[in-house]
């Protein structure tokens, strides 16, 4: 176990872990932290507390103190900075013909540098924005090319669940998500439905594909023969989630009835018919 802090940089943002370094923060507070990208100021979303060490990325970085009020002002002045840097940035890119969307300007803390993100289609020559850009505002500059999702994620929305974005409400990165797992849960393959507003997969595919994955391996398949109590039939629908199934007896010979997986022996698989291994006292 190792003690750390939570610290988040936006409200709705993703959280990440500091080294405390020794002094002691509280939940709500605001702490001045070293980054990648340089010192930064962040919200304490959770105090001084243990968490198991493979959930940590090394290396840790160090929060190096409580901020103070003066430190307060420079993170809102830097905001305000941020939005007017976005206005000069976003003309400049029409001076320039470029084929790039703005999405955000950010200061760092100690407004040594501006970041801008941005997304395009293809590859963006900005090598004259960057030198105008640089007159302009004496600091250094960085633009960053994005892509869709981290679009979402800065941006923020609502989902069609009606909640705010998973990705910019706390997910740290984002995880292979694949048309097969929309396809193993029963979903519509329609992408309108299936894809967030990003046009990407929605990243929730992932949150029970685990579960999935361990219940269509104890749940017979579609096409599967069963010995049920009324005898051997074959396997017309599943219910995976709950566990029951449709099964067909005969073709000439009564209507299909339902049963329960946990009641039925397996005695081949699907249309491959593959032999599932029964022990002893698994048969009935």
């Amino acid at each position: 176990m190792t003690e750390v802090i939570s610290i988040k940089f936006k409200d709705d943002g993703a959280v990440y872990y500091f080294d405390p370094d020794n002094k002691s923060y509280t939940t709500g507070s605001y702490a001045i932290v070293e980054t990648s990208q340089g010192i930064e100021c962040g919200m304490v979303s959770e105090g001084n507390h243990s968490v198991d060490d493979e959930k940590i990325v090394q290396p840790l970085k160090k929060a190096l103190r409580v901020a103070t009020k003066k430190d307060m002002e420079k993170v809102e002045e830097n905001k305000v900075k941020a939005a007017e840097a976005f206005k000069i940035c976003e003309e400049k890119v029409l001076n320039h013909k470029l084929d790039m969307k703005l999405i955000e300007a950010q200061y760092s803390f100690d407004a040594s540098k501006i970041i801008f993100f941005f997304t395009s289609d293809g590859r963006v020559d900005f090598r004259e924005l960057v030198k105008d850009l640089a007159a302009t505002f004496h600091t250094r500059i960085e633009l960053r090319q994005i892509g869709v999702r981290d679009e979402a994620r800065m941006l923020g929305g609502l989902g069609i669940c009606g909640q705010p974005f998973c990705c910019s409400r706390f997910l740290n990165g984002f995880q292979p998500v694949s048309i097969k797992m929309a396809k193993e849960q029963g979903l519509s393959l329609n992408p309108t439905k299936i894809s967030g507003s990003c046009g990407r997969l929605m990243c929730c595919l992932k949150y029970e594909q685990d579960a999935y994955e361990y219940l269509l391996k104890k749940t017979p398949s579609i096409g599967s023969t069963v010995d049920t109590e009324a005898g051997v039939g074959v396997v017309i629908d599943v219910n995976v989630i709950t566990g029951n199934l449709i099964v067909k007896i005969n073709e000439n010979e009564g209507l299909p009835f339902k049963t329960h997986r946990d009641k039925v022996k397996v005695l081949s698989r699907g249309k491959n018919k593959k032999p599932v291994e029964v022990s002893e006292n698994d048969e009935k």
